[in-house]
């Protein structure tokens, strides 16, 4: 297995020094969706002049081994000075990779290493399942991890903490679109699917030697409103005694039964969780939790009015028809006879109304969108990556 952020030259067979490979830092790691991103290109002798090129990894799945293409990311076509670049908006898993230049001619560094920005958001072109559904798992339990979306091909990626990445080749056996792993290794991961245009979403799992006390948590962030159910373990089969929760080291439940049920999560819930029973403690896992949208003001009158004219297209032939059958009775004539008057009006008013907030929210987006980008002719460079082996 290939460690990242090694910092090399290499001496040829005719004493000439190959191109330096620099380290690419990506902060955070964990991505809350639409946070910004920042890129940093580490080379040494950095203010000598050095310009940086930034890419975007794609993953390129003709090889069996780890393969991408790398993409120039906007407004680096030129390089920058700075050795920092900041992505806006990222709102799912990415890798990306960097590299420098300078001189006349050009002289250019190796490629770095890609390196990855993980979000647990569930991606709706490529998702990643894992079973059994939870963070903690034992050293000899199997884990199947399953990919999902608009592809017919995929890859299932792991990033071992701090800085090892492999593929389910190396580890695993990728059965279509599955991931089968007979043991987990004792170690701190994170996983996620590649298919040829997208990243899936990214899971934390964890493995534990067979004698510790484990807490069942969900790998996936539960949404505000759900209800979530942890559970304390042991390998064997053996009831446990009183079973203690922790939320960030508070204790929250100490009850007989080995389950803790949240009826419906808050944000309040996110936090650290682990277990105690039987004089062992359980490692502590994330709870992300996930908030609902709200809706959006704007969009609410459109919501409402909507049905509304939907309800009175449907109720005025009915008015109309009882209206006909009843015009010898006067009374009721004249209430109908109202209504007859009245309601083509609202319809309209209604149907007028509706279609002015569709048209306002057409020209508000337009007003909202910035200019279109100009065409940016990205600049491809296939790497392809020795294969990865275990420490």
């Amino acid at each position: 297995m290939k460690e990242f952020g090694q910092k090399h030259n290499k001496v040829t067979k005719n004493n000439t020094i190959s191109p330096p490979e620099p380290v690419l830092r990506v902060s955070p790691w964990w991505l809350s969706p639409g946070a910004s991103v920042t890129l940093s290109c580490e080379v040494e002798h950095v203010s000598a002049g050095w310009s940086f090129y930034w890419y975007k990894a794609v993953p390129d799945l003709s090889h069996k081994s780890g393969s991408y293409s790398y993409e120039l990311l906007p407004a680096s076509s030129n390089g920058t000075a700075d050795n920092s670049y900041i992505i806006h908006g990222q709102t799912h898993t990415a890798g990306y990779v960097c590299r420098a230049g300078r001189g006349e001619p050009h002289f250019y560094t190796l490629y770095s290493q890609p390196h990855f920005v993980w979000s647990g958001d569930l991606h709706p072109s490529a998702s990643l399942s894992v079973s059994p559904d939870r963070v903690q798992h034992f050293t000899s339990d199997s884990v199947s991890l399953s990919c999902e979306g608009n592809s017919a091909e995929w890859r299932v990626s792991r990033f071992l903490l701090p800085d090892f990445l492999s593929f389910c080749s190396d580890w695993g056996t990728m059965n279509g679109s599955t991931c089968h792993v007979q043991k987990i290794q004792s170690s701190n991961a994170v996983y996620w699917c590649e298919s040829g245009s997208a990243f899936s979403n990214a899971v934390n799992i964890t493995g534990h030697y067979d004698d510790e006390l484990l807490l069942l948590s969900p790998v996936h962030p539960v949404t505000e409103g759900h209800s979530v159910t942890l559970g304390c373990k042991l390998r064997t089969e053996n009831l446990l005694s009183k079973v203690f929760f922790y939320q960030n080291d508070t204790i929250i439940q100490s009850e007989s039964r080995v389950e803790m049920i949240i009826p419906a999560v808050s944000k309040s819930h996110e936090g650290f969780y682990k277990c105690q029973s039987s004089g062992k403690e359980s490692p502590q896992s994330w709870l992300a939790v996930t908030s609902t949208s709200r809706l959006d003001s704007s969009s609410f009158p459109v919501l409402v009015v909507g049905p509304v004219c939907v309800f009175l297209l449907m109720i005025f032939p009915l008015m109309f028809y009882f209206c006909k059958k009843s015009k010898d009775s006067s009374s009721i004539s004249r209430s109908v006879e109202q209504n007859q008057n009245c309601f083509p009006d609202e319809i309209d008013a209604q149907h007028n109304t509706y279609a002015s907030l569709l048209h306002g929210d057409v020209a508000l987006y337009e007003s909202l969108r910035g200019p279109e980008d100009p065409e940016i002719n990205p600049e491809y460079a296939n790497i392809e990556w020795e294969r990865f082996h275990r420490r």
